[in-house]
């Protein structure tokens, strides 16, 4: 099969996609960005780190994928982005909400101020900037889009040691629903994915323990699937929720994490 073949048969054909946290080359957002790429779509994955979202751009190999500074907190920069979208891809069909961060596990009365605000308004007010400044840009065009927000399985089984991320990724997803109740009317759907932590150096700071093959194989047992998430994980359920294949999907929060949430 040609190339071109392959690329008619792309789910995101046609499709302008903003990514935000992409700066990992082994974390979601760049896995998200690769799949989305690789289904026909023009991607911009924004994140602090410019460097990073660049060499990630860089390293899927298209001219339909570029990586530029992005802090999600500001107004400025998702104007930006938003702009840049829609004057060098023509549209903005699709916003991944990637960006986030957490702190170290520990007891609650140990979280500082600091972390605490930090924790909001990178996982909260992010999203909070994305509708104002994305969804007026989707509205014009008037064919509607899709925004995902990734949440945590923290959102859905809040445990001891994160309390303040847990809350704020729940905050995500109780927002999720009410923007698709809001924006269904303009064919806008917004969803959120739940995921489980996946193995790409955070694992002591989500769990709490040394991050050692013993401890990797205890937690893994008590997924029902017996693994952590891979970060093509999500990008396979993002493709899913951004292509028409999702059309009538709306409003959930979906869990990829192996069944740890039951």
């Amino acid at each position: 099969m040609s190339s071109s073949t392959e690329l008619q048969l792309g789910r995101l054909n046609n499709k302008v996609a903003i990514v935000t946290g992409g700066a990992s080359p082994l974390g979601f957002g760049a896995a998200i960005a690769r799949r989305f790429v690789s289904e026909g779509a023009k991607v911009i994955i924004g994140d602090l780190d410019s460097s990073g979202a660049e060499s990630v751009a860089s390293s899927l190999s298209s001219p339909n994928v570029k990586g530029v500074a992005m802090d999600v907190c500001s107004e400025n920069d998702w104007r930006r982005v938003v702009d840049m979208a829609a004057k060098e891809f023509g549209r903005l069909d699709i916003v991944v909400n990637n960006a986030g961060v957490t702190y170290r596990n520990k007891p609650t009365a140990e979280v500082t101020e600091q972390e605490f605000e930090r924790v909001m308004s990178v996982n909260v007010k992010s999203i909070y900037w994305s509708v104002r400044i994305a969804i007026p840009q989707m509205q014009k065009q008037g064919d509607g889009g899709s925004i995902i927000n990734i949440s945590s399985s923290g959102s859905i089984r809040p445990r001891p040691g994160l309390v303040w991320y847990n809350a704020s990724k729940g905050a995500v997803s109780n927002a999720t629903m009410a923007l698709a109740a809001e924006y269904g009317p303009d064919q806008i759907r917004v969803n959120a994915i739940a995921p489980l932590l996946s193995a790409t150096g955070l694992f002591e700071s989500f769990v709490g323990v040394k991050d050692t093959q013993e401890n990797r194989d205890k937690f893994a047992a008590s997924i029902p699937l017996g693994r952590l998430t891979d970060p093509v994980d999500v990008g396979n359920a993002c493709v899913f929720l951004a292509s028409d294949e999702g059309r009538f999907v709306t409003g959930t929060n979906m869990s990829v994490d192996g069944g740890r949430h039951i």
